[in-house]
């Protein structure tokens, strides 16, 4: 078994890969940048990957939404653990989160993984996405990898996740 056949990665949308590249700045239509909304009726577990390229001084405010739909109608904060690195390959242990997330260190070069278990989504929704809001405005670039994990059932080719 190789190890992607446990996980499903899903690459950043290149329609939206101009709005993240400096995606502390909050380039959502409410000023927010946000992940698309994943679906995971399928999975046990989303991971946001976050790397922070370009920018020492800007800051954002990371949470996870649980959503009712592709919509959202509606959204909550949910908890949630993460991991930093800034030294490329070394992470710190696993921390946290309440639903008020938690502010990125200023920094070039930091990569920060966050993992949201389904079980934490509020009452029956089966969506979820992670939400920046800008906390230090000066441009910082990154991007955003999302990889789900524990799939409820195993399949060769994971059907998709983005509807």
């Amino acid at each position: 078994m190789r190890i992607f056949d446990e996980l499903h990665c899903v690459s950043l949308d290149s329609s939206r890969a101009a709005s993240f590249a400096d995606f502390m700045e909050g380039t959502g239509a409410d000023g927010y940048t946000y992940t698309d909304i994943f679906n995971l009726a399928k999975y046990r577990k989303a991971a946001f990957v976050i790397q922070m390229g370009a920018g020492a001084t800007g800051t954002g405010v990371v949470t996870v939404e649980s959503c009712d739909d592709v919509s959202p109608s509606t959204s909550t904060a949910v908890a949630f653990v993460y991991k930093v690195s800034t030294t490329f390959d070394v992470f710190g242990d696993w921390t946290a989160a309440s639903s008020s997330g938690f502010t990125t260190t200023a920094g070039a070069n930091a990569c920060y993984i966050i993992e949201v278990d389904a079980s934490e989504l509020s009452s029956t929704d089966n969506f979820v996405r992670c939400k920046i809001t800008e906390d230090t405005d000066s441009p910082t670039d990154g991007c955003i990898l999302t990889i789900l994990g524990q799939p409820r059932v195993m399949l060769e080719n994971p059907i998709t996740a983005i509807v």
